[in-house]
């Protein structure tokens, strides 16, 4: 019975590891659908959020229903009840890349960012990618000291939002208030991207030492 257990386990945190691609691979092509207003790569972001939703609700009956039959404890509980954390924090880096995708799509045919702004949501993205790319590696191995260092990663991204915001109120924006208000929009879907993504590596820590990260 245990080694069927450990089996369904593995099979569970599988799942999440391909969740964590998917919600990757969405961001990446929303990003791209953003910036070059492409409309076919903005539709296929937004039709592949329901895959990620069906996924996630997948994964929650197979946890609960592992619990319920099990009744696990100690590291094998807190595994299973982080599982349900994590993949709702993976919804919901899915939802913001869905967000993205539909303010891409919302504009065509013409662009939601300024040529002003392309490189400062390039570098974004960038930061993004290098979050979800570090997230799998976290997620694959329960790399505890690759979680703690999406905190700092997720502070080059929080550096952006705050230059994207301080270009936003500055005195020469020229761009109109429907522009601002996507943009504000766009940075905060970036911006909590990386915050999802430190939950989830701290959630990692916790289910692999028992205990909860400190804040500096």
């Amino acid at each position: 019975m245990r080694d069927i257990f450990h089996d369904e386990l593995d099979s569970i945190n599988e799942t999440l590891l391909r969740m964590s691609g998917l919600v990757r691979e969405a961001m990446t092509d929303a990003t791209k659908s953003l910036l070059t207003g492409d409309l076919q790569l903005a539709e296929k972001v937004i039709a592949a959020d329901q895959t990620i939703d069906d996924i996630q609700h997948d994964l929650d009956n197979r946890t609960i229903n592992l619990m319920a039959r099990q009744q696990p404890v100690a590291s094998d509980l807190r595994n299973l009840v982080s599982t349900l954390r994590i993949s709702a924090d993976l919804e919901r880096m899915g939802d913001l890349a869905h967000h993205i995708a539909k303010t891409a799509r919302m504009r065509f045919p013409g662009q939601a960012v300024p040529e002003l702004l392309k490189p400062l949501v390039a570098d974004m993205d960038r930061a993004a990618s290098a979050i979800g790319e570090k997230l799998s590696t976290v997620l694959q191995y329960r790399d505890t000291a690759r979680a703690l260092e999406l905190d700092k990663d997720d502070d080059v991204m929080d550096d952006l939002h705050r230059k994207l915001i301080g270009v936003l109120l500055g005195d020469d924006w020229s761009f109109g208030i429907e522009t601002a208000i996507d943009m504000t929009l766009l940075g905060r879907y970036y911006e909590r991207f990386g915050d999802h993504a430190v939950s989830i590596a701290n959630r990692v820590y916790f289910t692999v030492t028992g205990e909860y990260v400190t804040a500096e």
